[in-house]
């Protein structure tokens, strides 16, 4: 992991990074605990997530791009936390990072921009579930605000073991 600032831009997510996001995702899932999914997406089953951040309202899409390159270094998004009405005001916000991005700061450029955006909404708190252990993901999350509320012991099965997912909280 680079410790080296890579030179970035975060502006919101578009149909043409749909591609590079999948690939982006697929990675988590097929080496990681990150994401609970076990199966790898199509752009074509990726699309309905990529459409369902627009540009505008709580659940949003923000990716960061090399400066020179506009290669997809990770992306945020808060979406939403339960789809029952009486949620709405609650997101669930997650950050993925490209693997050879990693300790640049891009998190940090992806949440700041999120949280900015999320300021002029009507959104009350935002919560993240973190699959443990990934301290990396507990340090920005802390660092951004959040605080532990809970772990659910157990919750998910893959790569043939069981994972925590720790919950955190962050007044909006």
């Amino acid at each position: 992991m680079s410790t080296e600032r890579t030179e970035a831009q975060v502006r919101p997510g578009v149909e043409e990074d749909l591609e590079a996001l999948t690939a982006l995702y697929n990675h988590y899932v097929r080496k990681t605990a990150i994401t609970f999914d076990t199966a790898v997406f199509t752009a074509e089953e990726r699309r309905p997530w990529l459409l369902s951040h627009p540009e505008d309202g709580p659940y949003r899409l923000m990716v960061a791009t090399e400066t020179h390159s506009q290669e997809i270094l990770g992306y945020a998004t808060s979406s939403p936390y339960r789809p029952k009405p009486a949620y709405a005001t609650s997101v669930e916000i997650s950050v993925y990072v490209a693997p050879d991005a990693g300790g640049r700061g891009i998190g940090t450029l992806l949440y700041d921009a999120l949280f900015r955006i999320l300021a002029d909404e009507d959104v009350h708190r935002a919560y993240a579930g973190i699959a443990r252990p990934n301290r990396a993901s507990e340090h920005l999350h802390t660092r951004f605000g959040f605080r532990h509320v809970g772990t659910h012991r157990e919750v998910g099965r893959k790569f043939g073991r069981y994972w925590d997912v720790a919950w955190y909280e962050k007044d909006l």
